[in-house]
């Protein structure tokens, strides 16, 4: 059963201009995504990301993405942004949750590659160590250079509606203005979160593409 359409809550993600935050805050995100990963064409400094946070009102939820960062790294992205949540998009363990809880005390984020049923069931390690799970696209493994998320993939919805967490969850992967619709119906997602589906090149977010995803996924 579809959740009611104003239940449905945004992330946009890798966002690294002042235009392209407004441009989110604007258009309703709930919550705004700062990548912190050196492959990345959406990466961005401390220092960046200290002056993006000022332009974030307090109601819209800043996220600081770091793929198997340590606690020195960590250290310096939490006292520039100010995160009100950390996604961990690398191989952390549900123990490693656990540490990082107890050092900053923030909303913790445990990003999950899916390909198979068994992924999900695997997600379920997470279930007293993350706060929320995100459900991205496994690339795969004949894919160069493959970022931990991002890559634009999509994975089969389906899978999450015969496996729905116990726990709150937010669906990522591929999404689009011209699929999130049916993402959310066929999976149940109350949460979905985009990246390269608001890009008119990698890294580069478009700031008329974003509110087409956000008016797409609060009309289902």
């Amino acid at each position: 059963m579809p959740v009611p359409a104003s239940n449905i809550r945004v992330k946009i993600c890798g966002l690294s201009t002042p235009e392209t935050v407004k441009a989110a805050v604007d258009a309703g995100a709930d919550y705004l995504g700062f990548v912190f990963f050196a492959r990345s064409p959406r990466n961005i400094s401390p220092d960046d990301a200290a002056e993006l946070g000022k332009l974030v009102p307090p109601h819209v939820l800043k996220v600081a993405l770091t793929v198997d960062a340590d606690d020195a790294t960590l250290d310096r992205i939490v006292a520039a942004l100010k995160p009100d949540m950390l996604q961990l998009h690398g191989h952390e363990s549900p123990e490693r949750l656990i540490e990082l809880k107890s050092r900053f005390g923030l909303t913790l984020m445990k990003a999950v590659a899916v390909s198979e049923p068994e992924d999900l069931t695997r997600s379920d390690i997470y279930r007293d160590a993350a706060d929320l799970l995100l459900f991205d696209a496994k690339p795969p493994k004949s894919m160069q250079n493959a970022l931990p998320g991002g890559n634009g993939l999509v994975f089969d919805w389906s899978l999450i509606a015969g496996h729905r967490p116990e726990m709150p969850w937010m669906l990522s992967g591929g999404l689009t203005a011209e699929n999130v619709g049916e993402a959310i119906r066929i999976s149940g997602a109350e949460a979905v979160d985009v990246s390269s589906g608001v890009e008119d090149a990698p890294g580069r977010k478009n700031p008329k593409l974003i509110a087409e995803f956000i008016r797409a996924a609060r009309s289902v």
